[in-house]
Protein backbone atom coordinates (compact mmCIF):
# COMPACT_ATOMS: atom_id res chain seq x y z
CA UNK A 1 0.00 0.00 0.00
CA UNK A 2 2.92 2.01 -1.08
CA UNK A 3 0.99 4.09 -3.04
CA UNK A 4 0.76 7.96 -1.95
CA UNK A 5 -1.73 8.72 -4.37
CA UNK A 6 -4.56 6.78 -4.15
CA UNK A 7 -7.96 6.50 -5.96
CA UNK A 8 -10.95 8.03 -3.59
CA UNK A 9 -13.24 5.48 -2.01
CA UNK A 10 -16.58 6.53 -4.18
CA UNK A 11 -14.70 6.44 -7.30
CA UNK A 12 -14.18 2.54 -7.50
CA UNK A 13 -16.00 -0.34 -8.73
CA UNK A 14 -17.13 -3.30 -6.22
CA UNK A 15 -13.45 -5.52 -7.86
CA UNK A 16 -11.40 -2.50 -7.26
CA UNK A 17 -12.34 -1.52 -3.78
CA UNK A 18 -12.44 -5.69 -2.91
CA UNK A 19 -9.15 -5.98 -3.99
CA UNK A 20 -7.94 -3.14 -2.20
CA UNK A 21 -9.77 -4.09 1.27
CA UNK A 22 -7.84 -7.78 0.67
CA UNK A 23 -4.57 -5.92 0.54
CA UNK A 24 -5.03 -3.61 3.69
CA UNK A 25 -5.96 -6.57 5.54
CA UNK A 26 -3.05 -8.99 4.68
CA UNK A 27 -0.51 -5.43 5.24
CA UNK A 28 -2.03 -5.43 8.41
CA UNK A 29 -1.83 -8.77 9.25
CA UNK A 30 1.73 -9.19 8.53
CA UNK A 31 2.52 -5.68 10.79
CA UNK A 32 5.42 -3.77 11.06
CA UNK A 33 3.74 -0.82 10.42
CA UNK A 34 3.90 2.07 12.75
CA UNK A 35 0.77 3.39 14.72
CA UNK A 36 -0.33 6.55 12.50
CA UNK A 37 0.00 4.20 9.66
CA UNK A 38 -1.70 1.23 10.88
CA UNK A 39 -4.55 3.36 12.13
CA UNK A 40 -4.60 5.55 8.40
CA UNK A 41 -5.09 1.88 6.67
CA UNK A 42 -7.72 0.78 9.24
CA UNK A 43 -9.47 3.33 8.18
CA UNK A 44 -8.77 2.80 4.45
CA UNK A 45 -10.24 -0.49 4.95
CA UNK A 46 -13.15 0.56 6.65
CA UNK A 47 -14.18 2.82 4.16
CA UNK A 48 -13.56 -0.04 1.55
CA UNK A 49 -15.60 -2.00 3.27
CA UNK A 50 -18.29 0.06 3.55
CA UNK A 51 -17.96 0.69 -0.30
CA UNK A 52 -18.03 -2.81 -1.26
CA UNK A 53 -21.15 -3.08 0.96
CA UNK A 54 -22.92 -0.21 -0.68
CA UNK A 55 -21.99 -2.00 -4.08
CA UNK A 56 -23.77 -4.92 -2.86
CA UNK A 57 -27.14 -3.35 -1.91
CA UNK A 58 -27.26 -1.48 -5.18
CA UNK A 59 -26.80 -4.69 -6.90
CA UNK A 60 -29.06 -6.53 -4.61
CA UNK A 61 -31.66 -4.02 -5.36
CA UNK A 62 -31.44 -4.45 -9.22
CA UNK A 63 -31.97 -8.47 -8.95
CA UNK A 64 -35.08 -7.61 -6.63
CA UNK A 65 -36.76 -5.52 -8.90
CA UNK A 66 -35.32 -7.46 -12.32
CA UNK A 67 -37.35 -10.90 -10.08
CA UNK A 68 -40.28 -9.20 -9.26
CA UNK A 69 -40.68 -7.81 -12.93
CA UNK A 70 -40.22 -11.10 -14.28
CA UNK A 71 -42.94 -12.11 -11.43
CA UNK A 72 -45.64 -9.67 -13.04
CA UNK A 73 -45.09 -10.48 -16.46
CA UNK A 74 -46.14 -14.10 -16.07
Amino acid sequence: MSTPQRTPVEELDYERARDELAEVVRTLEVGGLGLDESVALWERGEQLAKRCEQQLAGARERVEKALEQAEQGE
